[in-house]
């Protein structure tokens, strides 16, 4: 029975000291200012380094990479899933410590490579455009607002705020080629509908994130064929932004049609300020860039369990954008 006692008591104290030791450990390296130093992580930022949205997003990462010490290697797509596709490839080949990587091409051409980088042992974070299903299955973070509900909300917002009535139509922009990536605006859709909006749909295909302007012909001819269209639901900021050139194109006056959609940057809050530009719904990129490092960080140096972030703020429309128009201007909202 002595023996016994001992052992217990010995374990005890060993489990003890273990647990007081992690603690200490871990405050060690937060002591530090880069104690995130030695790691490395691929990190997506979506688009072209220039581009609106994954300008602000990389500005985040890079925010990251600076506060925090790790090694990043950044990855520009120009929203192109099938090339996001291979990078993701070539990045879990070349087994870095973890990836942040754009969801933009869906469970199915993410799962497999998700699978080969948890054998692997590579740390998985998600940002802008959630995979459930891969998440479920392999584990990993997401950072980013939840696209379903997001649209939605914009939708009742666009309601509430404009006088929109049965009958009257809206051209909704949604590429259905990507439904996982579309989910926000299709959303938007689905709600107008439901109370007897009628829908001119506009598919908005991914190079139009990298040039909006290779949307003019489509917009000019959706608004000539509907010239009593009384809205616009763009499918991101790079289109929004460009509001004013398509509806100028297409023969539109500032305010005649009101336009609404997601996310900020400079063209989006000259809109607001020139009244082509009318509710956005902001998903904070910064955030998209700046935390799934730190999430891979914490879980690389001290086993934390990955983030998820809904990074949806609310609503800027023309009544409260100059709160905001000095950051987005500035390249970080």
């Amino acid at each position: 029975m002595k023996k016994l006692y001992r052992a217990l008591i010995l374990i005890f104290a060993l489990t003890l000291c273990a647990a007081l030791a992690v603690p200490a450990l871990a405050q060690d390296d937060l002591d530090r200012a880069h104690w995130c130093e030695g790691i490395t992580i691929r990190f997506f930022a979506g688009g072209t380094e220039g581009d609106a949205f994954a300008g602000i997003v990389y500005r985040g990462a890079l925010a990251a990479e600076r506060d925090l010490g790790a090694n990043v290697e950044y990855v520009f797509s120009g929203w192109d899933s099938e090339l996001m596709t291979q990078q993701l490839r070539e990045a879990v080949a070349q087994a870095p410590d973890g990836i942040a990587m754009m969801g933009h091409p869906g469970n199915d051409a993410i799962m497999p490579l998700a699978a080969e980088a948890a054998e692997a042992g590579i740390i998985m974070m998600y940002q802008n455009v959630d995979v459930d299903q891969v998440r479920a299955r392999y584990g990993g973070g997401y950072v980013g607002a939840q696209l379903w509900s997001q649209g939605r909300a914009l939708a009742d917002e666009a309601l509430r705020q404009f006088d929109l009535q049965e009958g009257d139509t809206a051209i909704v922009l949604a590429n259905l080629a990507q439904r996982e990536r579309a989910q926000r605006e299709l959303a938007v859709w689905e709600r107008l509908e439901e109370v007897g909006l009628n829908i001119v749909h506009v598919d908005s295909t991914p190079n139009w994130a990298a040039d909006p302007n290779l949307g003019i012909p489509a917009m000019v001819a959706a608004i000539t064929d509907n010239p009593e269209v009384k809205l616009v639901a763009f499918s991101g900021g790079q289109t929004l932004g460009n509001t004013q050139t398509y509806f100028e194109a297409a023969g539109l006056e500032a305010g005649q049609v009101k336009a609404i959609g997601f996310d900020t940057n400079e063209f989006i809050m000259q809109g607001f300020a020139e009244d082509w530009i009318h509710l956005t719904s902001d998903q904070q990129p910064f955030l998209q860039g700046y935390l799934p490092i730190l999430s891979i960080c914490q879980t690389a140096k001290f086993g934390l369990a990955p983030m998820n972030v809904d990074t949806g703020a609310g609503f800027i429309d023309s009544n409260n954008y100059e709160q905001v128009a000095d950051l987005a201007i500035a390249g970080y909202r």
